[in-house]
């Protein structure tokens, strides 16, 4: 299996393992600039050098090497379930890609036709009801991950807890899980804890949300996309991610987390 998702810089400061939508772009660009004295030009996920990434093949071998004699300080970053579905909505699905295309080609479609979703017309520009089409999509994304159809799920909206897990899986340790919430406290604690070939100033670095500007903006507080059996179908499909990374289940509106991630605590759980 080894250890998809993962990420190292050249120097083999810093091992990263990646969690789709939780500032998975700026981590990615800021191990870059901690290497290179400058950020890669265009999205870091379409890098293919300046770094290890498990995608390619000749990386495999030095994060194999790195990860299992735990050489490198190793860490990830978690986002809230509540807003990082909706995130995963209004990008993923409601929103035109980089290429100009639709994600996954004929996924929106098979959406709208079995699911009954609106999506904002062909641009995604269009007034629809926010609400009801992403409840319906959670159906959908519950139906994926609980039973695998219409399709396998997506990366961008399986649990957290799965992405993490591959890694201690395979042999890896975290030494630190931080909270997108509180981006600057955690990623300065990483970078405190490492010598980089370029010194990084977080306050200087610019935020690479690569999917802003995809989708239609969300017109609601967070709460009001989750009723009674919204949030029944987010904790059947994220409860691990509730629990381990300490977010509040109880409240939609709540963003910041609610206790101190026990790492410990994670390894044995996610390592079984």
């Amino acid at each position: 299996m080894g250890f998809p998702g993962t990420w190292m810089t050249e120097s083999e400061s810093v091992v990263y393992r990646v969690v789709p939508k939780c500032a998975c772009s700026t981590i990615g660009q800021i191990m870059y600039y901690s290497d290179h004295g400058e950020f890669f030009e265009g999205d870091i996920h379409d890098a293919q050098g300046g770094m290890h990434k498990w995608a390619l093949e000749a990386s495999q071998g030095p994060i194999t090497r790195n990860v299992k004699a735990h050489k490198s300080y190793s860490f990830t970053c978690v986002r809230n379930p509540y807003t990082r579905i909706l995130s995963s909505f209004f990008d993923k699905i409601c929103g035109i890609q980089r290429n100009g295309k639709r994600y996954r080609g004929n996924l929106v479609p098979t959406l709208i036709y079995k699911y009954g979703i609106e999506v904002g017309g062909e641009d995604g520009k269009q007034e629809f009801d926010q609400i009801a089409s992403f409840r319906r999509f959670l159906l959908f994304a519950r139906d994926t991950i609980r039973w695998r159809r219409p399709m396998d799920p997506d990366i961008h909206w399986s649990a957290m807890s799965g992405h993490i897990s591959t890694f201690i899986c395979n042999g890896g340790r975290y030494d630190k899980i931080f909270w997108t919430e509180s981006f600057n406290d955690g990623m300065q604690e990483v970078l405190d804890n490492i010598e980089t070939p370029h010194k990084v100033r977080l306050d200087k670095i610019p935020r690479f949300n690569e999917s802003e500007g995809h989708g239609p903006k969300r017109l609601h507080p967070v709460e009001d996309y989750f009723d009674d059996l919204s949030k029944h179908l987010v904790y059947e499909i994220y409860k691990r991610d509730f629990d381990l990374f300490k977010y509040d289940f109880e409240n939609p509106g709540n963003k910041m987390p609610i206790d101190e991630i026990d790492l410990d605590e994670v390894h044995a759980k996610l390592g079984e």
